[in-house]
């Protein structure tokens, strides 16, 4: 399977999942962006323009569906589904019935989960063939995210599937500040140890810079995947859980430390979610990755959550596969010119919920031998059925 054209991986829009629970702050940041001159050539997807509250003196002209800001900045509702909407937009800026843009931020809803919207991305082959997720950014709501994350699994999901995290309303919060950041922080990295977290910036600049991320293009040939894969903060996590759970099991008791964090931090891993990285040494066969994974998803169901990776193809060598999926649902292979770096392993990062990470990775590694023993056994059997073959046909 051959990479995309260049023309066809530039004409790909960069689109930012802005998501986060009720309360969170996307309504802020949402009219924030809509006032930024440095986000004119962006279309901000929104549920209703009523719930922005757009100021109609910005307005340079309208429709039923798209308002047109006078900094050259649209807003958009998304009218009976998103797939409509983006296409719609797109063969709108092709007609040039409306100003042409290049980049999209969407607003989910406060109780939506960016992993369908992510499968939507990767499953429908119109705006896969359009657009492409560059980031998920969610928000943080931090005074009430300890009942939030208590109550609502979804807002763990939001935090486990996003590239960045912007931590909002930290003025409002009881307490100390620092602590209560630092507290948050904690938290928010034991979910997801590779996102970019910070403090919310609603100033023109920083809000820019949130949601016009180009991010990682899995359809570029020339791209480094290294910083999208962050193999090494997945690896790290799993490090430090295992020395907090041997710490935690030493026989002492703990509860003092953190400023009364650990009770959270057990609630956290109730909600369990983990990540995993599967390497390996030796190349797949396509259909041994294919094998493998199907094993991966079928076994671990629902509570995979996503999957990303880059694949040394036997039938391919010095050309890594990049893979990817949302939930159950694995995107087509694409492919990359080179290797970012000597390391040509398979690494694979796998992130699940309501699955221990020590039955995560049983679950995971033996898949791995099972398919690395299948498909050695196939090969072997090939190997004696050619010898066979060629030994029928001797004089």
């Amino acid at each position: 399977m051959s990479g995309e054209s260049p023309s066809t991986v530039q004409s790909r829009i960069p689109v930012t999942l802005v998501t986060g629970f009720l309360g969170s702050g996307k309504t802020t940041l949402i009219n924030a962006a809509l006032r930024s001159p440095d986000l004119a050539k962006t279309v901000v997807v929104v549920n209703e323009f009523g719930e922005v509250g757009l100021d109609h003196k910005l307005f340079a002209r309208s429709s039923d569906s798209v308002v047109v800001l006078e900094n050259g900045c649209l807003c958009c509702t998304v009218r009976s589904d998103l797939v409509g909407t983006l296409n719609s937009l797109f063969h709108s800026r092709e007609a040039g019935e409306i100003p042409f843009f290049d980049n999209v931020v969407i607003e989910t809803s406060g109780l939506a989960e960016p992993g369908p919207v992510l499968q939507a991305f990767l499953s429908e082959p119109t705006l896969d063939g359009l657009y492409r997720v560059a980031s998920v950014l969610t928000l943080v709501d931090a005074v009430n995210w300890r009942g939030t994350s208590q109550e609502h699994d979804e807002s763990v999901r939001q935090v486990a599937l996003a590239e960045k995290i912007r931590i909002s309303k930290l003025d409002l919060a009881e307490g100390d500040r620092d602590e209560v950041e630092a507290g948050i922080r904690r938290e928010l990295r034991r979910i997801n140890p590779s996102a970019d977290i910070g403090l919310g910036d609603w100033t023109s600049a920083s809000v820019a810079r949130l949601l016009t991320s180009k991010g990682f293009d899995s359809a570029d040939p020339k791209a480094d995947p290294r910083p999208w894969l962050s193999v090494e903060a997945h690896l790290a996590s799993a490090e430090s859980h295992l020395d907090a759970c041997e710490h935690d099991h030493d026989g002492h008791d703990h509860s003092h430390h953190h400023h009364g964090t650990r009770s959270h931090f057990n609630h956290l891993r109730d909600k369990a979610i983990e990540s995993f990285v599967l390497t390996r040494e030796a190349p797949l066969s396509r259909d041994e990755l294919q094998f493998l994974l199907d094993g991966i998803s079928q076994n671990l169901g629902s509570g995979l959550l996503r999957v990303k990776g880059l694949v040394n193809i036997a039938e391919e060598p010095g050309r890594p596969a990049v893979i990817q999926g949302a939930q159950h649902l694995l995107h087509t292979m694409t492919w990359l010119d080179q290797w970012p770096d000597s390391d040509h392993r398979t690494q694979i990062v796998f992130i699940t919920q309501g699955i221990p990470r020590a039955n995560l990775g049983d679950v995971i590694d033996l898949l791995d031998r099972v398919s690395s023993r299948t498909f050695k056994a196939r090969a072997k059997g090939r190997r004696a059925m050619e010898q066979s073959g060629s030994a029928a046909r001797q004089p």
